[in-house]
């Protein structure tokens, strides 16, 4: 079951999730809009599954940066968003989309228990401009069934996840960089 943006507001003031900065403007009927945070990576050169991604990092300043065709850019939200009790589904949205920007397609869900500022994946079908606090998706939260898992406390590889991280899928890959 999805939250209501009532819902979240009240399990934002009991303390059950956690939203920073926490705006209730920025509420809708299911979600709550999340916005685009002020640094970008951009790949480069060919990737490989099997050693660290090169990037070069950006600071989007007040007069944005446009996106360009074909690159791979890796942002990050200005929200810091999590829940020890509700699993979360980060989104791109309507407006996003109708610019042409493919935001987080491949890894929406938010494990109960990762409380983290979300890593997007971020492409454009065409040059577009895009500025540091503009939103930029909606979050979901949803009830789990089931005895808890927190993602927090099992360790996992991107447990100390608090910005942008490339991939580390070379941590799994025999042969692969450590």
């Amino acid at each position: 079951m999805i939250l209501t943006g009532s819902a979240i507001a009240a399990a934002v003031a009991a303390g059950e999730i956690a939203i920073e900065p926490f705006h209730p403007e920025q509420l809708s009927p299911n979600a709550y809009d999340w916005r685009l945070g002020e640094t970008l990576r951009v790949c480069e050169g060919d990737l490989d599954a099997a050693r660290p991604t090169a990037f070069t990092e950006i600071t989007i300043p007040p007069q944005g940066t446009v996106l360009d065709p074909g690159v791979l850019y890796l942002g990050v939200t200005l929200e810091r968003t999590g829940s020890e009790r509700y699993a979360q589904l980060l989104n791109g949205d309507r407006t996003i989309g109708s610019l042409g920007i493919w935001v987080h397609v491949s890894a929406p869900l938010g494990h109960a228990g990762h409380a983290i500022r979300w890593t997007l994946e971020i492409r454009a079908v065409r040059r577009v401009r895009v500025y540091a606090g503009m939103t930029f998706g909606k979050v979901v939260f949803l009830h789990t069934i089931g005895a808890p898992a927190s993602y927090q406390q099992l360790g996992l590889k991107y447990t100390g996840t608090d910005g942008i991280d490339t991939s580390r899928l070379y941590e799994e890959i025999a042969g692969g960089a450590r």
